[in-house]
């Protein structure tokens, strides 16, 4: 056997180990879970977002023309 195929096997054999097989077997019915998730309260978006989000179309009311300078050097 060839050191450079030992080398290649060892190291097939450690990312094996490393990088079990991944179950692809259900956890069984996943309804109920999704039910939970959609009950639960939807998250809160913060204060900065909606800041960034209002400076954005401040920006495009303002300069129009900035969109076109933008999408010219996309």
């Amino acid at each position: 056997m060839r050191p450079e195929n030992h080398d290649e096997d060892e190291i097939k054999a450690l990312l094996r180990e490393a990088f079990p097989p991944p179950d692809t077997e259900l956890p069984g019915d996943l309804w109920p879970a999704m039910l939970r998730r959609m009950e639960k309260p939807a998250a809160k978006v913060p204060w900065y977002d909606w800041a960034l989000a209002a400076c954005v179309v401040a920006v495009a009311v303002i300069f129009p023309r900035l969109a076109l300078f933008f999408a010219y050097h996309l």
